[in-house]
């Protein structure tokens, strides 16, 4: 079979392994939906891959650490049965101490793995893993929810858990990424006050959709201000960051009201604080939250059915369709292209003709294009000797965050229009 591997340093593959066969006390899943979140990015980004995240990998890894899907086949030991619907629980810890009995295997102190990132994951057609890792997918939920709890949502839930979120609170979340909505939309069903804060007006119109009360746009306000008019100066009695960004969490901090709790979600990062005004005298509680447990992810899931909550807004496209099928329509025009793009030899006009087309086509995705755009045509850079330059295209509208589904979709979609125009530029005489 093929699987993604997150190279790092904005590469990926589409490399061949061997069949995953269960051994003792495995199965093996068939992938029907494997979501990306913030930490895939990281993967992809970094130059040293999985490791920016403290992570040890020993050779090309699969990717997609929030699989779901169906059992295949089930090795001697496993009391699950062929085609039961299942969540993976992304931990593997040494199963017998207090945490990983407790569900918590990540926390495991004799060390654990992490499919997707040390262990072969679910960006593939099928994903070996141990049985008691294993968490039971309610029927009454899609496959696309499942993979949606396996990671963002059911860390999101975790952390509501963690801070104790009451319907008598005001939150303030920063940071409308898959996290930040998913904490959005359970906040707004727990009875709870959302003030949203993000720098996209894109990720706040979604976090009204998901239940948010008021949202603040932190790239045209002073967030704490905001939050302070919006809670008559007080500040919010919860306040969460899931961005991991060093100013993104001191506000989170200098927005939380005096006896009240702040937590951080997301990953990576630094933050500097002047601890006697911003936490001592204030009387603040500061949480980390670092994903779940798998008893949390199946009482995420039983929420999540039993309320009959719709987590279909965080999935622009079905997840299936963001798979394996784009990266082989990526690759397809990759090679499509060889000829041109490994022959060429473009002058100064032909890299701002580049520039330009990223951009203009880009403008056609949204406002986040061109940069994703740029991305692609990097990959082409590295498969086919750097030709190609972007220009400052790629620096002007970097992001910290990923996008949703839909606009890589697009974006792959854009791409073979913009190799089609490459290929006219360079059998244009000079």
């Amino acid at each position: 079979m093929r699987g993604i591997v997150f190279l790092g340093d904005r590469n990926l593959e589409l490399q061949s392994f061997d069949d995953p066969a269960p051994g003792p006390g495995d199965v093996v899943l068939e992938i029907k939906a494997s979501g990306m979140c913030g930490s895939d990015l990281h993967f992809y980004r970094a130059a040293d891959g999985p490791a920016t995240l403290g992570l040890v990998v020993d050779g090309p890894r699969i990717g997609g650490h929030a699989p779901c899907g169906i059992v295949a086949a089930v090795g001697p030991g496993v009391e699950l049965a062929i085609g039961d619907r299942v969540m993976n629980h992304h931990y593997s810890g040494c199963g017998s101490c207090i945490d990983c009995r407790a569900g918590w295997q990540q926390m495991c102190g004799d060390g654990f793995s992490v499919y997707g990132a040390t262990k072969n994951g679910a960006h593939a057609p099928y994903m070996a893993a141990k049985a008691d890792t294993m968490v039971a997918l309610p029927e009454e939920l899609s496959f696309a929810a499942g993979a949606a709890i396996s990671c963002g949502t059911g860390s999101a839930f975790s952390a509501l858990a963690r801070i104790g979120l009451t319907s008598r609170d005001t939150i303030a979340v920063f940071g409308m990424g898959p996290v930040g909505l998913s904490v959005a939309l359970f906040a707004h069903h727990m009875g709870a006050r959302v003030i949203a804060v993000d720098l996209s007006n894109e990720r706040l119109a979604l976090a009204q959709q998901m239940g948010a009360h008021e949202v603040v746009d932190g790239a045209a306000t002073d967030a704490v201000e905001a939050v302070m008019e919006l809670t008559g100066g007080r500040g919010a009695e919860k306040t969460l960051d899931c961005t991991g960004a060093a100013s993104a969490r001191a506000q989170a901090v200098r927005s939380t009201r005096t006896w009240g709790t702040c937590c951080f979600v997301g990953e990576g990062g630094t933050v500097e604080l002047n601890v006697t005004p911003d936490m001592l005298r204030r009387q603040l509680t500061l949480i980390g939250s670092w994903t779940f447990s798998s008893i949390g992810q199946a009482e995420c899931a039983r929420y999540v059915a039993d309320r009959g909550i719709d987590l279909s807004g965080h999935v622009s496209r079905p997840l299936t369709d963001w798979s394996l099928a784009s990266a082989d329509l990526v690759v397809a025009m990759t090679r499509r292209h060889e000829t041109v793009i490994g022959s060429a030899n473009p002058d100064a006009r032909s890299r701002t003709f580049l520039a330009g087309e990223v951009a203009r086509l880009g403008g056609q995705v949204g406002p986040r294009g061109p940069r994703l755009l740029a991305d692609w045509v990097r990959a082409l850079n590295g498969a086919r000797g750097g030709h190609f330059t972007t220009g400052r295209v790629a620096d002007e509208v970097a992001d910290p965050y990923g996008e949703p589904v839909e606009t890589y979709r697009a974006c792959a979609d854009r791409l073979d229009g913009l190799c089609t125009a490459l290929a006219r530029l360079l059998a244009t005489p000079n």
